[in-house]
């Protein structure tokens, strides 16, 4: 059978789409940039993958249209999740067993699906997930001394911290009638991205006219017959090499994701599948009930607060601009860059130096963060493997999976 030759699609793209990466991230400095990155995670996933079974060609189009098309609805099977965005030791950053386990200020904040999805950002973790159907979905994330499962079935959800052994219980409003029942807002979706389906999802819908999309070969992931979909931003100014993903040649699933990026070396994520079964999992999978002794908190509860405080389960992208002075996205495509408008002094400078905090928030701000000059004025640029963030004197931020120069840039036409 003949190998898959590159064919790049041409058409039928919507450049227009807006990258996952445009939402907000919360303001933080420097942690803006591990934040990105997390967030970014989702949308910037090369693939290194053993032997390339001959499979009928498919052009980059028909592959797409194939992912689209799938339906499987059944799955379970184990996901390694190895990140590497070369963020710097931030103070209080925690990691691995520690921190499913630690206490993080609330009733229910250690089984919070938000920080189960932060820790993700570093290191290499096992998730084991089985869904079957709408209803019944399953994701743990297993360390070698603690474990962390979201487990959601018709209208329950529960999420579990065995570290911590708290349990945070809610229920999602669904109709007498017997339609199905829709996970609770903010909850199992805040571990989406952790798959390579999801990173599928996001990584397409990114893709328009600043993107070249190819077939790039053939590989065996999980045991299984794969086409390599190459993604490529053909705007210089990313920070992103490719990506690559592996799509199940029977089905169309996706099975794995790498990201290289421009500057080489390991990948900065890889995400794929180790074993995958397209069985029904067992009915047992999907069943949960707390250990004993274990503390259980009301999810309604918390969420019904955060409802009163802004209206509904999440703020929006214009509550969130307001939030933070001013969050706006400038630039198109995979040079798109979260700008986020100071009104004060900024970061502590060297004048700081040897006045108590500010002198060694200055030398420690000084020890990640170059210090750069342009029409804009002065500020520092903090960079990783994949984000960079560009915060002038005055606070404003620039941040995005750009490099140095753009950054400079979109602050100097912003002046």
């Amino acid at each position: 059978m003949p190998r898959n030759e590159p064919t790049e699609v041409t058409d039928g793209w919507d450049g227009e789409r807006s990258p996952r990466r445009r939402k907000a991230v919360r303001y933080g400095v420097p942690v803006a940039v591990a934040g990105v990155a997390a967030a970014t995670i989702g949308l910037v996933p090369a693939f290194a993958g053993s032997g390339s079974p001959d499979l009928p060609k498919i052009s980059a189009q028909n592959l797409i249209a194939k992912i689209a098309k799938s339906d499987v609805q059944q799955l379970s099977g184990t996901v390694r999740v190895t990140t590497d965005l070369g963020l710097p030791a931030l103070p209080g950053a925690g990691g691995g067993a520690g921190g499913f386990g630690g206490e993080k200020g609330g009733d229910g904040a250690s089984a919070s699906p938000q920080n189960k999805l932060m820790e993700l950002a570093s290191g290499s973790h096992t998730l084991r997930v089985a869904v079957d159907g709408p209803d019944k979905q399953r994701v743990s994330i297993v360390d070698k001394a603690a474990e962390y499962s979201l487990v959601h079935r018709g209208n329950e959800l529960w999420a579990y911290d065995s570290g911590s052994n708290t349990a945070v219980h809610s229920t999602a409003p669904g109709s007498r009638s017997g339609k199905q029942h829709r996970a609770p807002g903010g909850l199992p979706k805040d571990l989406k991205g952790a798959t390579p389906q999801d990173l599928a999802k996001q990584a397409l819908e990114a893709a328009g006219d600043t993107t070249s999309v190819t077939v790039d070969g053939t590989a065996k992931v999980a045991g299984r017959d794969a086409y390599q979909l190459l993604i490529k931003p053909k705007q210089a100014g990313s920070t992103v090499g490719s990506i690559r993903v592996a799509v199940d040649a029977a089905n169309g699933v996706p099975l794995k994701f790498t990201l290289t990026p421009k500057s080489g070396g390991a990948a900065a994520v890889d995400v794929g599948y180790t074993n995958v079964d397209f069985a029904e999992p067992a009915a047992s999978t999907f069943d949960f009930t707390p250990p004993k002794g274990a503390k259980v908190v009301d999810g309604n509860t918390e969420r019904a607060t955060a409802q009163r405080e802004h209206g509904k389960d999440a703020p929006s992208r214009k509550e969130l601009a307001k939030d933070m002075g001013g969050l706006n996205v400038i630039g198109k495509g995979w040079t798109s860059i979260a700008t986020i408008k100071g009104e004060g002094s900024g970061l502590p400078s060297g004048k700081d130096e040897g006045k108590g905090a500010g002198g060694d928030a200055a030398k420690f701000l000084d020890s990640i963060g170059d210090k750069v000059n342009g029409s804009f004025g002065s500020g520092r640029f903090f960079s990783t493997r994949l984000v960079n963030a560009l915060i002038t004197d005055n606070g404003t931020v620039y941040v995005g999976a750009v490099d140095k120069q753009t950054l400079i840039n979109a602050a100097n036409a912003a002046k």
